[in-house]
């Protein structure tokens, strides 16, 4: 749906400036025969997101697919302004800036996106970008054994369940540069690390990677995490969804010190899902970091006028500097991307991210009430939770994903992708673009898909 900004007095001047009476003047030319005559009786006092909706609905002759699948991946609503904004030419057409101060605007749209990410995540310097949330978790890790240099050992923790895309994409980078990767098997009847169960390992750890949400949905306890990190010589590296930062504790206030390194997905910031991509990553850090971060800083400075001009302050790429000291070779601006991010963070504001977060937890809520009710079905985590549950079933969870998919509806994300002893579950997630008619049809789709298995529901 595109963005018209006019309001009735525009349209009134506009008109008045060209010398006809109304819009309908202006397309006289079109016949009445073809033209449409249904009545849509639009509701008064519809939102953008509601009236989206709304005209979505009405078009019948489209298979929607209504999903519950998360993941890593997170269905939200973008205004029309975002789209509006980045589709224009001087955005759309722009990419990474190797002469940018030729380009004002887009130093200052970097400038902008890394301010709002710092506020954010409550640390001093953000970087633009990286491709995804994976590689900049992998950066990440780089950046802390390179500021962990006397250190003799290359060892990074992996401290509670993440994606197991970005546990791949570690290994893959890290390991190249000598980097060991541990990871802590979490408990699946617990759904998180506890750390009192944690060995007292000082030195053990370059870094301790702790997420704020964890692969099970589960909140895990990144205060308690971070003090024992710190406590055993660690760097922090905190994987956070910048959605739920609208509603949780930022990672610069973790514990008595705050996580060292920040990283995640910006894809929730207004990105449709588009298929797959793209998306891209972030890293936000204490000053401190600034010689490891890989991508580019912008600065704010003013010119010999006296004028305001933005300009690379740092850039780490090899294409810049000396190759030995480059940090990293992946850290290409994702322009368009963050320019999306960018408005829509600008749009949302503070108030409006932590509502699209508890939207989103309490339509996760409300659908773990409703299938805890199912004869057979349990939400195995029922407390604690945030945007994602688990939903045990006592079936396949594979032959009810295929019969919901049948109804047009995503029932979640396979769970035996994850862990083959989890076949049964699923891991469902529910944004601010849910509404209870679409939980009712959830669960109305899956006692069906029950019933049809022969499991006496």
């Amino acid at each position: 749906m595109p963005f018209i900004p006019n309001t009735k007095n525009d349209v009134q001047q506009m008109l008045d400036e060209i010398g006809v009476e109304n819009i309908e003047v202006l397309f006289d030319e079109i016949p009445q025969s073809i033209r449409a005559q249904s009545n849509i009786n639009l509701p008064d006092g519809m939102n953008e997101c509601q009236m989206d909706r709304f005209f979505r609905d009405k078009c019948d002759k489209n298979i929607q697919q209504t999903s519950f699948i998360g993941a890593g991946a997170y269905q939200h609503y973008t205004p029309s302004a975002v789209v509006d904004i980045m589709t224009r030419g001087e955005f759309y057409t722009s990419y990474t800036p190797y002469q940018a101060e030729a380009s004002q605007g887009t130093l200052q749209v970097v400038y902008e996106y890394q301010s709002m990410m710092a506020s954010l995540t409550e640390l001093q310097i953000s970087n633009a970008s990286m491709y995804d949330g994976a590689t900049a978790l992998a950066e990440s890790v780089l950046m802390a054994t390179r500021h962990q240099r006397k250190l003799k050992h290359k060892k990074v923790l992996i401290a509670d369940v993440i994606f197991p895309q970005y546990i791949d994409v570690i290994k893959t980078i890290a390991s190249a540069q000598g980097v060991e990767v541990e990871v802590i098997t979490v408990d699946p009847k617990n759904g998180k690390t506890d750390v009192n169960n944690l060995a007292n390992n000082p030195d053990n750890y370059a870094a301790v990677i702790v997420p704020q949400v964890n692969f099970y949905g589960q909140i895990t306890d990144y205060d308690e995490l971070t003090d024992w990190a710190h406590a055993n010589n660690a760097m922090v590296i905190a994987v956070v969804n910048p959605i739920v930062l609208g509603l949780l504790e930022a990672p610069g206030n973790w514990g008595q010190k705050g996580a060292d390194i920040a990283c995640g997905d910006g894809q929730p910031l207004g990105l449709p899902l588009s298929a797959g991509g793209p998306y891209f990553g972030f890293i936000t850090a204490k000053e401190a970091l600034a010689r490891q971060m890989p991508g580019r800083i912008i600065g704010r400075t003013v010119d010999q006028d006296g004028k305001e001009a933005f300009c690379l302050t740092l850039q780490a790429r090899e294409q810049h500097i000396r190759r030995a000291k480059a940090t990293s070779n992946i850290c290409s601006n994702q322009g368009l991307l963050v320019t999306a991010a960018t408005v829509y963070m600008s749009l949302m504001g503070p108030q409006g991210l932590k509502e699209v977060a508890l939207q989103s937890h309490q339509n996760a809520a409300l659908l773990a009430r409703k299938a805890d009710q199912i004869d057979g079905v349990k939400v195995r985590f029922n407390q604690n939770f945030m945007y994602e549950i688990i939903i045990d079933l006592p079936v396949s969870a594979k032959e009810v994903l295929a019969l919901g998919t049948e109804q047009q509806v995503q029932l979640g994300y396979d769970m035996a992708n994850f862990d083959a002893a989890q076949a049964n579950s699923l891991l469902v997630c529910t944004t601010e673009i849910h509404h209870e008619a679409d939980l009712d049809l959830y669960i109305d789709v899956l006692k069906k898909a029950l019933s049809k298995l022969a499991v006496g529901v």
